[in-house]
């Protein structure tokens, strides 16, 4: 009967989907929906000129207060009815899976509601018959889950209602890590991206807090010992995917957490969270060196200078009282303030602030005799962590200017515990030098583009490593296991409140003790952790692709610092298509590839970007200046790119920073993806697929002070805004890539096999809906559109629509 009343209703909309907690409008005509004292009756003729325009989301806000394992969700959804009359719908409200709900309120406009609760069984039908009856499969995604429904009437013309939903559960712990999930994929159909959409997390442990990250957003985190604060906020987007948050409190001094995914058959991957906390006092941090090296050549005239001084008497302010310092200014020569460390003394830094205040731009760029010069003002046998912060607007014009005798030079200091951290300002910087130094060092580059404050990002810096709490860390892992293509290659040190993220592969299994191994004033400690790499792992299917990321950085940068290689490119090649690290620089290989093994045009995984021969043309220019640009906007942007990809903390971040980057190098002012050419829309009538990742869509950056070069128009987007559009058509769903091809989702897999003889399934069928309970992702898939090619247990499914 609820399935026959379903597929009865004249739909209009969909206003509001989500995985885990957000609600679903659908609107019906008031004629038509079978209330309690009505029937059926056949629906009043309407004028042909009267569009019912779609209800548009205003605003989420999801909110939510965790103590320990319970977590109290709040969700605030405000709708707004465009239309010039009132209409009526029914709120769906699919119940998060899993969650053990011990408390369920729901608010239409401040008063309580009482909504009808459906089992799986019964909201699988309402889904079924919605699927149907829209053919829109986006449904289907939740399929597996219980339901809440309540009618909502009178919806007044032009006016809103706000729908609020709360409910209490128990997360679950695995492995020591507690899993949070907050709905905030919202509005896949709405008629336009909501104005507003927040979270805001405040979370207590008894415990302190060790581990803290999402899987999924970066947002802000403001930690204390045994609480946190994580807020995140969009404007005007459409996120594709929830909140997922990870945490672990413990009474030790050092945390480390796991996670796993593996297949049978297959070396699985892990994701390893090592982190102090915040509760090491200053007594338990190590006392450290630094030496500031600061660029005084003529180029630093104006506000670059001004800045570097006001950044690095923020440092100096900052030091520790039980660490030492020097000063070096460099230009034409190298001038030291007091010829070797001194302490952190009131009086000393007040000499160095009064010496940084005092300098001026002149001279040239002697490269090669500050770094020297600021090894060597490291004692010899010094057992503290020896940091130097090397500030450079320019390349090497005096002295020894030859790039890898600069580097030869700093390698011959063989010391564990010297970093040279490399802030290059401005774009007249050589790239390959700093990023070479910094690699040899352990450390790593930030680049501080025209636009952007050195003095924020200087402070930010070195406010995180103000206090060191282990050194030249070695990680052992238990037992049989061998871990493999980890990443980081070389592990950093560990700061307090600072979080380090391992991610590889894994061979073999076990469970046992992995020892993280470090120095602690002149003396080797280590900290031991029982963890388990289990055989098989059918969960955390983030972490393949969060992998797949940072290697794919790594090969990047291989071949932008040490030059081009088949078995680089393949592999680059194999893994952006396998796992959606799509770029501008990733997209030329993929093309190249496909263009190469001669792959018909309807199998094809970027046949947009092939199609258009300009954009074609700028990332294969933009690719070839990889290895070849080590400076200029193209030679900072290139190095942002690789390095956005290297550290990732989330893959669908780190692929948009990647894109953002790639945009600059060819010199777009607005880099966020535009929507696609209409002869590239989806296969929903009215709805066209514009990629948005699960951050905010980033802030338009100032173009460069430099001619531009010539963009030609089509459908309305420049070259390479279509360039930055094409290298997002792509979707992550379930542990499988789909790519846009004309008006069907191509599954990544097609691609391996050889001759496939595809099982064609219509949409909606009997065939359709029994395919659904094959394999729970299946649904996943589905969702994506109603036309669709996935590979299933070795066989190649399409579905397709009866014209």
């Amino acid at each position: 009967m609820e399935h026959m009343r379903v597929t009865a209703l004249f739909l209009l909309l969909f206003v509001s989907l989500s995985a885990f907690g957000s609600g679903i409008v659908i609107v019906h005509d008031d004629h038509r929906w079978p209330g309690p004292d009505r029937r059926i009756v056949p629906p009043r003729p309407r004028p042909p000129t009267v569009v019912t325009r779609a209800i548009e989301l205003d605003r989420q806000r999801v909110t939510a207060r965790i103590e320990d394992q319970v977590a109290r969700t709040t969700i605030e959804q405000v709708f707004h009815n465009p239309n010039s009359r009132q209409v009526e719908g029914t709120f769906f409200f699919p119940v998060p899976k899993g969650a053990q709900l011990d408390g369920f309120t729901l608010e239409i406009n401040g008063q309580r509601a009482e909504a009808e609760m459906l089992d799986a069984g019964k909201a699988r039908k309402i889904y079924e018959g919605i699927v149907r009856s829209l053919k829109d499969p986006g449904l289907l995604e939740y399929a597996d889950r219980d339901l809440y429904k309540i009618r909502i009437f009178p919806f007044p013309a032009r006016g809103k209602r706000t729908i609020t939903v709360s409910y209490t559960q128990v997360l679950i712990a695995d492995s020591g890590l507690i899993e949070y999930r907050a709905p905030l994929s919202v509005a896949k159909h709405s008629g336009r991206p909501p104005k507003e959409v927040s979270l805001e997390i405040d979370l207590k442990t008894k415990a302190p807090l060790k581990s803290l990250w999402s899987a999924t957003h970066e947002p802000d985190i403001e930690q204390q010992n045994k609480s946190a604060r994580i807020t995140w906020s969009a404007n005007n987007v459409k996120p594709e995917t929830d909140f997922q948050l990870y945490y672990a409190a413990a009474n030790t001094e050092f945390g480390a957490s796991l996670l796993t995914h593996r297949k049978d058959g297959e070396d699985g991957y892990f994701l390893l969270l090592l982190s102090p906390g915040n509760q090491a006092k200053k007594t338990e941090t190590l006392p450290k060196d630094v030496t500031f090296v600061l660029d005084t050549s003529g180029s630093m005239s104006g506000n670059k200078l001004e800045q570097a001084k006001k950044a690095l008497a923020f440092c100096v302010e900052n030091l520790n009282d039980n660490d030492r310092f020097e000063v070096l200014r460099f230009a034409t020569e190298v001038e030291p303030l007091f010829d070797g460390l001194k302490n952190a003394s009131s009086k000393n830094r007040r000499a160095a602030k009064e010496f940084i205040r005092a300098l001026k731009p002149i001279g040239s760029t002697a490269i090669n005799d500050a770094l020297q010069l600021a090894l060597k003002t490291r004692p010899k046998n010094s057992k503290r962590p020896y940091v130097v912060i090397f500030l450079t607007d320019g390349r090497p014009t005096i002295g020894v200017t030859n790039e890898r005798d600069i580097v030869a030079n700093v390698a011959k200091d063989k010391s564990k515990l010297t970093r040279i951290f490399c802030f290059g300002i401005g774009t007249d910087v050589n790239t390959h030098l700093l990023d070479r130094i910094t690699e040899q060092t352990k450390a790593f580059s930030q680049y501080v583009l025209p636009e952007e404050d050195l003095e924020v990002k200087l402070s930010r810096f070195f406010s995180k490593i103000k206090d060191p709490v282990l050194a030249d860390l070695k990680l052992n892992y238990p037992g049989k296991v061998r871990a493999t293509q980890t990443y980081p290659r070389n592990l950093p040190d560990l700061f307090k409140g600072d979080q380090l993220v391992v991610v590889g592969r894994y061979r073999n299994q076990g469970k046992g003790k992995l020892t993280l191994q470090g120095a602690l004033k002149g003396k080797t400690v280590a900290h031991e952790f029982s963890l388990n790499f289990p055989k098989r792992s059918a969960r955390n299917t983030f972490i393949p692709r969060l992998w797949a990321t940072r290697r794919v950085g790594y090969l990047l940068d291989e071949i932008r610092l040490r030059g081009e290689r088949k078995e680089l490119k393949d592999e680059i090649t194999q893994l952006a298509r396998e796992y959606g690290i799509v770029t501008p620089y990733t997209a030329y290989l993929i093309v190249e590839d496909e263009r190469r093994n001669q792959v018909t045009m309807n199998r094809r995984l970027l046949p947009q970007l092939e199609a258009d021969t300009a954009a074609r043309r700028e990332i294969t220019t933009l690719y070839e200046s990889l290895g070849r640009a080590k400076s200029g906007d193209a030679g900072v942007a290139n190095a942002q790119a690789a390095s956005s990809l290297k550290t990732a903390k989330t893959a669908g971040g780190a692929r948009q920073q990647a894109v953002t980057q790639a945009n600059r190098a060819l010199r777009v002012s607005s880099p966020a993806p535009t929507a696609p050419p209409r002869s590239f829309s989806t296969s929903r009538p009215g709805v066209v697929t514009a990629p948005v990742g699960p951050r905010a869509a980033p802030k338009p950056s100032p173009a460069p002070p430099k001619k531009s070069i010539s963009t030609s128009r089509t459908g309305g987007a420049t070259i390479d805004q279509r360039v930055s559009n094409y290298a997002t058509q792509n979707r992550r769903v379930a542990g499988k890539t789909f790519y846009r091809n004309g008006d069907r989702w191509l599954d990544a897999e097609i691609r391996t096999l050889k001759q496939p003889k595809p099982i064609r399934v219509e949409f909606g069928s009997d065939a359709y809906f029994n395919l659904l309970r094959q394999d729970p992702a299946v649904a996943k898939w589905l969702a994506l559109g109603n036309r669709v090619s996935f590979v299933l247990k070795g066989k190649l499914y399409e579905v397709h629509e009866n014209p």
